[in-house]
């Protein structure tokens, strides 16, 4: 129970850095520095990547004892259920992202201003871990609120690009846990099952690649030419994690089916 436990924090941490990159983009687009923001996020991005290459092995593992303990006595090992758990850890981390979206919003227009001064990520980490620095943090924290809500109701909802986030983040977020489940499912094919979540994912990187960032893309940069107010890019970024979050949601629905149509595809 404490590998499937530390294998939920890591999923946890996961899913709320890779759900901040919105905020440090919009933190971007408010100091009208975007590729610096792009560089802030690559931080963030990094020790998601590191979690993810914790996080792996050990949820591999896990599943080979399941099949262990499967051939020893032919007894429900509840895989299923601690695989939903893991799905329901990114739920969970995306809800710690929202929370903590404003705060990261503001300070990350600070952070990008400092390391344009301090010119590397190193020099600026080492910027803020002067003491001096931590008296002004509470100027920067800001908690979610209903207005933040209403005003997304109240403007132009992005439907179309709600729904393809929405089907990427479910796709992603299930796709190495449906092959894993599906190795469970036909030991006898247990490597490839195991290796093909890239048939999965594969889906969401189209999607992703041609239809969700190249009109992000467009409208960050229409802002920072005044053609678009800044507002309208506060919401659609608001829409994005909230269509993150549901993706997360959706995943629960699609892990068993996605671990059968791999076995059917494999088989």
């Amino acid at each position: 129970m404490f590998a499937w436990g530390v294998v939920f924090l890591l999923t946890i941490i996961i899913h709320t850095t890779d759900s901040l990159s919105y905020a440090l983009r919009l933190g971007g687009l408010r100091a009208r520095r975007i590729g610096l923001a792009l560089t802030v996020a690559g931080m963030l991005l990094l020790v998601s990547r590191t979690s993810n290459m914790a996080q792996g092995p050990l949820l591999g593992g896990m599943v080979d004892q399941a099949k262990a303990a499967a051939r020893m006595g032919g007894a429900d090992v509840g895989l299923e259920l601690h695989m939903h758990g893991v799905l329901l850890a990114a739920t969970v981390g995306t809800m710690f992202a929202i929370l903590l979206y404003p705060t990261v919003v503001r300070m990350s227009a600070r952070w990008i201003v400092h390391l344009e001064h301090t010119g590397s990520i190193p020099a600026m980490v080492r910027h803020f871990m002067l003491r001096n620095r931590w008296k002004y943090a509470g100027y920067y924290i800001k908690r979610p609120t209903w207005s933040m809500l209403t005003s997304l109701l109240s403007g132009v909802i992005p439907k179309r690009l709600i729904v393809l986030n929405m089907t990427v983040t479910a796709i992603y977020t299930t796709g190495v846990v449906s092959a894993l489940y599906a190795s469970f499912l036909w030991p006898a094919q247990s490597t490839a099952m195991s290796m093909s979540s890239g048939l999965i994912n594969g889906v969401a990187t189209v999607l992703l690649t041609l239809l969700v960032d190249p009109r992000l893309a467009v409208l960050s940069e229409k802002t920072l030419r005044g053609e678009l107010p800044l507002h309208r890019m506060n919401s659609m970024y608001g829409w994005m994690i909230i269509s993150r979050l549901a993706g997360t949601l959706l995943a629960q629905l699609l892990l068993v089916p996605l671990a059968i149509w791999l076995g059917w595809v494999m088989g």
